[in-house]
């Protein structure tokens, strides 16, 4: 297996910059790459595959901890794919969950600007909700 790629080269494959991949490889996400002689880091294809699946993963706003369970699981090919299911489901939830507290706060946001009298502040709706939660439409957002 060559080690043919410097860590310039492997972020330009990759998408991912060259100081992202050295704090991977500091918590373990990505292993300690052998050096030159030089002590320069040398990447194989593998890095990249695996460089690549930690940047989608990323991406798709899974946390370290699942990208370190997803990357676990990966290797183990042959494996129900129950837990990689389960990681992703709870992680779909709290997407969910965000996007409805999103919806609230938009909600919200809104109601503020449309009832405003575009008068003067001491009738602007929006200093009077800011200033009493309890007019809010909704008790979270």
């Amino acid at each position: 297996m060559s080690h043919d790629m410097v860590i310039g080269e492997a972020s330009k494959r990759t998408g991912v910059k060259a100081a992202t991949i050295r704090y991977y490889e500091s918590i373990g996400l990505l292993p300690l790459p052998p050096r030159t002689p030089g002590n320069r880091r040398t990447y194989v294809a593998a890095d990249v595959r695996r460089l690549k699946f930690i940047r989608h993963a990323r991406e798709l706003g899974f946390d370290i901890d699942a990208v370190r369970q997803l990357l676990a699981l990966a290797g183990l090919p042959q494996e129900p794919c129950d837990a990689a299911d389960a990681i992703a489901r709870e992680h779909l939830a709290g997407v969910e969950d965000r996007i409805a507290r999103l919806v609230a706060l938009r909600n919200e946001l809104r109601a503020m600007v449309e009832q405003g009298s575009h008068g003067r502040i001491a009738e602007c709706r929006v200093i009077e909700v800011l200033a009493d939660h309890g007019e809010c439409l909704a008790e979270t957002h």
